[in-house]
């Protein structure tokens, strides 16, 4: 029999060796893969086991060797929640190694106690839902005061206080093996009742410790996983667009160039086909800079044939250092496009878009300039700061820069009337300057749908 103060000790102890326990293993990735993968294999399974059994194991021989240190032991707990987080057979086998040290203390009740409550644990995870489980509360006060003010409203059958009673009364059952079979089963036990109610709500309170610190990483994960998604599908939805017009007066010119010029003819077609399929295809976030002008020439080069070699010139000034950069997919197309609908068109003589690009202090600096019309003085803007009307392509070009980039990216239009506009870009390239290293960068950032 334990005096009563050095149990009420080790219960506060206990509840502090809990929530270090779940918090430091909660602090490793790669226990945090494995504790929310819905489907683990058998290794993960393993893994899983090891992150949460060795550390407690080694709890329990401290508790048998160490004298009045009795908090480190809460094998109890972890084959409960072994049995309600991963079932039997895991339950089973963690159970069993944490009652290995115990053992060899001459405790021959806790292998079979143990194996026991692993069962009766996973019995109880076989009925109820995921999120009951994990919504299981450590303040037991509260999910009582709950439960009642539930059920005076509307009586149901509460799953959540079934495993408050079940943990509890396994508590009871192993209090009374203890006293019945002194030395070979460990628990806190008193003559006080007070002392015995405090030790049953403590061994809840240590079930529900770890799942409320796991179930916040969970939850983290799953809005990380939400935003994800979000900001993908409007990445999507901003990558795929194309301008209507552009589609139309494209079959125009294709359709006016087939009986006298068949070949240029099928040479819009292929181009309109490479830009139609580069649209459709499920495409990464990222590309080479390389591959982005590639799928620009095909744009530029319908566009020369319907204003004319003669009107619509094209000059690239490319850093060969920059063509293995990642930059963000089809970002140029939109600023190539508004360039020629809002600069070049209405001027009677066309003009020309030069593209460049080059790093600058371990930034990819791109620019799209025009010697067109320039904007309207009613709609200038500059830094980044768009209005009303000012075309759909550059505010889809600035979203996606501020979604992928945030404030490391910036992009600048300076207009001025009558002589042009120059469009600016820049976003990190430190650290990504030769081939290798940007092959590198690509591939960890892009294809999130992998």
């Amino acid at each position: 029999m334990v005096e009563q103060t050095l149990v009420l000790i080790t219960l506060l102890v206990k509840l502090g060796v809990a929530a270090a326990t779940s918090s430091a293993l909660a602090r490793a990735r790669t226990f945090r893969r494995l504790l929310l993968t819905e489907r683990r294999n058998a290794g993960q399974t393993i893994g899983l086991l090891a992150f949460i059994c060795i550390p407690l194991t080694l709890g329990v021989w401290v508790r048998v060797t160490v004298p009045n240190f009795l908090a480190a032991d809460i094998s109890f707990e972890t084959t409960i929640l072994l049995g309600i987080l991963m079932g039997p057979l895991s339950a089973l086998a963690g159970g069993a190694l944490m009652s290995f040290p115990a053992m060899l203390h001459h405790e021959y009740l806790s292998l079979p106690f143990n194996l026991a409550v692993a069962l009766i644990a996973s019995f109880y995870s076989t009925f109820v839902e995921e999120e009951e489980v994990w919504s299981f509360s450590p303040f037991v006060d509260l999910s009582i005061y709950r439960w009642i003010r539930r059920n005076l409203r509307q009586p149901r059958f509460d799953r959540q206080v079934l495993l408050l009673v079940l943990i509890v009364g396994l508590e009871i059952c192993r209090d009374w093996l203890a006293i019945l079979y002194q030395g070979r089963l460990f628990a806190l036990t008193s003559n006080n009742w007070w002392v015995r109610i405090a030790v049953w709500t403590c061994a809840a309170m240590v079930v529900g410790i770890p799942l409320k610190i796991w179930n916040t990483i969970r939850i983290e994960q799953k809005l990380e996983e939400q935003k994800r998604l979000l900001l993908e599908a409007r990445l999507d939805a901003l990558q795929r667009q194309i301008n209507p017009h552009f589609l139309f007066n494209t079959l125009n010119s294709i359709a006016s160039l087939v009986r006298f010029r068949p070949e240029q003819a099928r040479e819009l077609i292929v181009k309109l086909a490479n830009i139609l399929r580069a649209l459709l295809k499920d495409h990464d976030s990222y590309v080479h800079l390389r591959d982005e002008l590639n799928f620009t020439d095909d744009y530029l080069g319908i566009e020369v044939v319907r204003f004319g070699a003669d009107k619509l010139k094209v000059v690239k000034e490319i850093d060969p250092e920059t063509l293995n950069l990642p930059v963000p997919s089809m970002i140029l197309q939109p600023l190539i496009e508004n360039s020629i609908k809002h600069g070049l068109e209405p001027r009677i003589s066309g003009g020309t878009i030069t593209i460049r690009s080059r790093l600058s202090d371990g930034r990819l600096m791109i620019e799209v300039e025009d010697d067109g019309v320039g904007i309207a003085p009613g709609r200038q803007h500059s830094s980044g700061v768009l209005h009303q009307g000012t075309g759909i392509g550059m505010s889809n070009v600035r979203e996606r820069l501020e979604v992928l980039f945030g404030d490391a990216a910036s992009f600048d239009v300076t207009s001025r009337p009558g002589r042009g506009t120059h469009i600016t870009m820049e976003m990190p390239a430190a650290g990504y300057e030769d081939g290798e290293t940007g092959s590198t960068l690509l591939s960890a950032r892009s294809s999130t749908r992998s």
